[in-house]
């Protein structure tokens, strides 16, 4: 199956300009990617990919960024058709300033960079609840963006908010470069129990190091399978993160092989219906 055969969304990718000054993460050490990224960068990519439309997703905890990203998307020509921004959950008008966002319509949803945050369990905190429930109230999506630690608290978040709409960027990011397995295998099949929480391929090439390969990758792919099923996976290329190991097009590859034993109208769920469902594209 080649993969200009496959029509895709690319339900998470980057764009930055360095000189904006607000990604902390992004330190000159990260050598390939610590330049500017935008749209003409991608555009090439994603067409021979024959990805039709993507999701760009928040890297720096600013909403300086969220409408940078949103003026980008509108100067995309089609290729942005979602924008997943940052606000201050912990602000005291959270809720307003999510409404004044959600009035661009290409606004989908917001993530709080939560494993960079130093309690696992901050989403938990009684002061966040009114911007969660401000999120559902605006028809808007929580992007998890989370490893093992801040995994584990997720179904409690979950339990409480029960009307919000979760997706798990990543795979929750599972130590695969270290082999580990537990507790991320349990923990993921306990956030995938509740049935309307989703979950991205994306990101995973990145977790497994220099060394990466689909025969490493695909012990933790056949468990989000088995999870969240093809109903609930929606792909992504993490792009240009992704680039620290591998091609756009190796992890586009990577992927059509690890998903080789669906079935074609499962595997078109996974690579485009889903993203196009979840964020309302």
């Amino acid at each position: 199956m080649s993969a200009t055969t496959v029509t895709r969304i690319d339900a998470h990718q980057h764009f930055w300009r360095l000189a904006r000054g607000d990604y902390r993460w992004l330190k000159p050490s990260l050598t390939p990617i610590h330049r500017d990224f935008g749209v003409d960068d991608l555009r090439p990519l994603a067409a021979a990919a024959g990805v039709t439309g993507t999701v760009l997703v928040q890297a720096a905890p600013t909403e300086a960024e969220t409408h940078f990203m949103l003026e980008t998307a509108r100067a995309s020509a089609g290729l942005v058709r979602g924008v997943v921004g940052w606000v201050d959950f912990e602000a005291g008008d959270a809720p307003d300033r999510l409404a004044a966002l959600a009035t661009d319509p290409l606004l989908k949803g917001v993530r709080p960079m939560l494993h960079e945050i130093a309690d696992p369990a901050w989403i938990l905190r009684a002061e966040l609840a009114p911007a969660l429930r401000a999120i559902s109230a605006l028809g808007l999506r929580f992007d998890a963006l989370v490893k093992p630690p801040q995994l584990a608290h997720l179904p409690a978040m979950i339990e409480r908010h029960p009307e919000l709409a979760i997706i798990v960027d990543h795979g929750a990011k599972p130590e695969i470069a270290k082999l580990g397995w537990q507790p991320w295998a349990d923990d993921i099949a306990c956030v995938a129990a509740f049935p309307h929480v989703r979950c991205k391929l994306s990101g995973l090439v990145t977790e497994d190091g220099a060394q990466w390969s689909v025969d490493r990758l695909r012990r933790y792919v056949d468990h989000l399978i088995a999870c969240f099923g093809p109903d609930r996976l929606v792909w992504g290329s993490d792009w240009p993160v992704v680039t620290l190991r591998t091609s756009y097009a190796q992890w586009v590859a990577a992927a059509d092989a690890l998903l080789a034993g669906l079935t074609p109208a499962e595997r078109a769920k996974i690579f485009a219906a889903n993203a196009i469902g979840f964020y309302g594209l």
